[in-house]
């Protein structure tokens, strides 16, 4: 496999930056350079801008039925590149080739789901008080859209925001992550070529800061999506106040797992570590805190980590490897920084905890018990192999501690009692939560958090509503 650099793709044309600036991509398994990604700067976002400003009315006019056509050969042409396109994610991001072709195929399914859902925002006819008025509702785009996507899943991301802009007939620029860039313009390639008129998708890449702050004030842009950190979302979601923008919000979480005495524990092993080595635990829903009443406490401890220290760790590329490195070298210190606290303050370390190597980004599956509240690990998410396995007495407990902190993104629960899973559907304070499978992330189903985890959805028919605008229409005869 030979890795592409990556351009721009501003009005149709795929392009160098304006400066002729670009930027290294590192494949995170051994630290060496593969290629370069081009650095847009205020030349570039100003013909991306007039590009999506200019082609909003004929997309919006194109018809649902067009549109939805032109995302399914989008979605075929995807799927017959996606071997092709896993690799490329895999030498750029670092997750195992078998995870980075579902995350493909994955995505061309999400194109397909909006593509239906496309050809179905329906208005409304509202009864009238008086004779011979008629009232209806009307749903159209609401304009513009400038999307941000993160490093993690480079086309899961990319293809939510895309497939419902283009569903509901919003022109949208994307700003993709620098560290990974090659598998999401490969993304991209397929809906130009699928016959997404140009200038109605943008891609482009460059500073964060620089490019968010650009693109959300500017009056041409009607919405805003982001997916990224807590602190990040915040600050976005101000900027997208002040100057009265639509804004989807997918932020942090930390996800807790509820085990219950009566759990199958076989089970609740077997599902939380599938969970938990994807993608490193580079994932906003990974599972983080497993919090195990006492009755289970041991053997689940015992059983999970057998198996999660277990797992083969190594070249992504080799069949066998269950997990990659982690996608850049930062998360190296963060990752050991907060083992060392945690153990400081009293928390045992019951496997891994170090780098493996001196080559590339790999750490080893760790698993650490009887963490205290206040080390910073059950307070900031690790997102990193690291397994959170805390004990306690009764489900009060347990309760308190899933709903603490201020994130509310995905949860896991295992239990047999009809009881015990009613209260969680009433109680635990998360956008998703899971019980007794691992059910998350499917077209079909809502992908949102609560409270510091964000606002809006990027799964499900609610996806699209805010890329809609309703308008009523109020008429006598």
């Amino acid at each position: 496999m030979s890795y592409p650099d990556t351009l721009l793709l501003i009005d149709g044309d795929w392009c160098q930056a304006a400066s002729g600036r670009s930027l290294p991509v590192v494949n995170p398994a051994t630290g060496q350079e593969i290629g370069r990604v081009a650095h847009a700067g205020t030349e570039d976002l100003d013909r991306a801008l007039a590009a999506v400003d200019r082609t909003f009315q004929d997309w919006k006019r194109f018809g649902a039925f067009e549109r939805s056509k032109i995302m399914r050969k989008a979605a075929d042409i995807l799927r017959g590149r996606a071997d092709e396109v896993a690799a490329i994610m895999t030498a750029e991001q670092g997750k195992p080739l078998a995870e980075a072709r579902v995350e493909v195929l994955g995505a061309c399914d999400t194109i397909d789901w909006f593509a239906e859902e496309a050809r179905r925002a329906y208005g409304q006819v509202i009864p009238a008080r008086r004779p011979g008025v008629t009232n209806i509702t009307v749903k159209e785009a609401v304009g513009p859209v400038a999307a941000f996507t993160p490093w993690n899943f480079p086309i899961n991301q990319v293809v939510r925001k895309v497939s419902a802009a283009l569903a509901t007939g919003c022109t949208i620029i994307v700003k993709a992550p620098e560290e990974t860039p090659a598998s999401p313009a490969a993304l991209i390639r397929a809906f130009v070529e699928a016959g997404v008129p140009a200038g109605v998708l943008n891609l482009v890449y460059g500073d964060p800061a620089e490019i968010s702050a650009y693109l959300i004030p500017h009056p041409v842009i009607r919405k805003v999506s982001f997916t990224g950190s807590t602190p990040v979302g915040k600050m976005l979601m101000g900027l997208a106040g002040q100057h009265m923008k639509r804004a989807t919000m997918e932020l942090g979480g930390h996800a807790p797992v509820l085990i219950f005495d009566d759990a199958d524990v076989e089970a609740a092993i077997e599902g939380m570590l599938g969970a938990k080595q994807r993608n490193a635990g580079q994932v906003c829903v990974s599972p983080t805190r497993f919090l195990v009443q006492e009755g289970v406490a041991d053997a689940f401890t015992e059983g999970f980590t057998e198996v999660y220290s277990k797992l083969k760790v190594g070249d992504p590329t080799e069949a066998g490897t269950q997990m990659g490195p982690l996608a850049n070298d930062r998360r190296i210190p963060a990752l050991t920084a907060m083992i060392e606290d945690a153990v400081a303050k009293g928390a045992k370390l019951k496997a891994g905890g170090k780098r493996i190597g001196n080559a590339g980004n790999f750490f080893e599956p760790t698993v650490i018990t009887d963490v205290p509240t206040d080390a910073l690990m059950m307070n900031d998410e690790p997102f990193g192999p690291l397994a959170i396995v805390n004990r306690y007495e009764t489900e009060d407990e347990i309760f308190a501690e899933a709903n603490r902190l201020p994130f509310g993104l995905a949860s896991y629960a295992w239990t047999t009692s009809s009881r015990r899973a009613q209260r969680l559907q009433d109680e635990v304070r998360a956008g998703m939560l899971t019980i007794n499978h691992l059910g998350l992330s499917m077209p079909e189903l809502p992908f949102g958090g609560i409270g510091d985890s964000g606002m809006g959805t990027e799964g499900g028919s609610e996806a699209i509503e805010s890329y809609l605008e309703t308008r009523l229409v109020t008429r006598l005869g």
